[in-house]
């Protein structure tokens, strides 16, 4: 199994601005379960914390294997959610290891 850990600063002028870029880009995020073959578990969780530097939300997502996790990459329904996602976000970090 491969968990994804990918981490998110958005655009958003306020917290409450942030706060509807994140909740959107969750409902979209957690929707792939089920849809894109090999992605078990998928969840989004917002900052709780405002210290200066730390990324807006994350999502943590595990697959079958790597091979399932380089098909999510492209499969359509992802490529949907990262396109919104590139709309709102201004930074981006990413590990995938095996557990």
């Amino acid at each position: 199994m491969i968990r994804h850990i990918v981490m998110f600063t958005v655009d958003g002028q306020t917290q409450d601005e942030k706060n509807q870029q994140i909740l959107e880009a969750a409902t979209r995020l957690e929707g792939l379960v089920g849809v894109v073959p090999g992605l078990r578990v998928m969840n989004v969780y917002a900052n709780a914390i405002d210290v200066p530097g730390n990324f807006d939300f994350t999502l943590v997502a595990d697959f079958e294997d790597e091979e399932l996790l380089r098909g999510y990459v492209t499969h359509p329904a992802h490529v949907e959610v990262a396109e919104y996602i590139g709309t709102i976000r201004t930074s981006r970090a990413a590990i995938d290891f095996d557990i």
